[in-house]
């Protein structure tokens, strides 16, 4: 099946893409932890992201700091596929330092997927529908990024090769170098979502009308 057809189709989950969703942040601008922050129809910022993510991939590894509260989103999110609670010990030291962690552990459980996708826990308006066209060219030898108006945004799916060179992150604010690194293994794929880039930092990002 072509990756156009797919845009119309139902998500297809694919068992080859593991799902990262980084949640070790600390919501300092939210002012309490944004996770538990309720969207209209009731559900949490977490458990949105989580449910969306369930729909595409089978496998998903919910990354989070070592003294996190975080058994009601993995309760909430039971039965919605293989939903795995990984720590990232330098949460600390920013998304890079999660994201370091997260691809060690990927790397010493010799996770058999040809690709990760990265996604952000304070996305809940990404679609499934995104997620699914982005699959469609997930490869272990690219570098999958998703662009609406010309503004890149997430997930982000890090074929197998660049594994090693995600696991050496020790901090910072993500995966650029990687991908400033790799040029020719990016593939741009436009999408009409504007839920890659749209993310919660503050009460008042969940007032802003899509």
């Amino acid at each position: 099946m072509s990756c156009e057809s797919r845009q119309t189709d139902p998500p297809e989950r694919r068992p080859d893409i593991v799902a990262l969703v980084m949640a070790a942040g600390v919501s300092r601008r939210f002012g309490s932890d944004k996770r538990r922050a309720r969207l209209d129809d009731g559900q949490t910022l977490l458990e949105t992201t989580l449910a969306t993510v369930a729909q595409v991939y089978s496998r998903c590894r919910l990354i989070t700091r070592q003294d996190d509260d975080i058994e009601w989103a993995l309760h909430a999110s039971s039965g919605q596929g293989e939903l795995q609670r990984w720590v990232a010990a330098q949460a600390g030291n920013g998304l890079g330092g999660s994201l370091g962690d997260a691809f060690r552990h990927l790397i010493a459980q010799d996770d058999p997927a040809i690709a990760a996708a990265v996604v952000l826990a304070d996305m809940p308006w990404l679609s499934a529908t995104t997620c699914a066209q982005l699959n469609c060219h997930a490869h272990s030898e690219h570098i999958v990024i998703p662009s609406h108006q010309g503004k890149r945004g997430h997930p982000v799916l890090f074929g197998r090769r660049f594994w090693p060179a995600l696991a050496e992150l020790q901090g910072g604010d993500g995966a650029r170098s990687v991908v400033q690194s790799n040029p020719q293994a990016v593939k741009i794929i436009d999408v009409d979502d504007l839920g890659i880039w749209r993310d919660v930092d503050t009460p008042q990002d969940l007032q802003e009308p899509m």
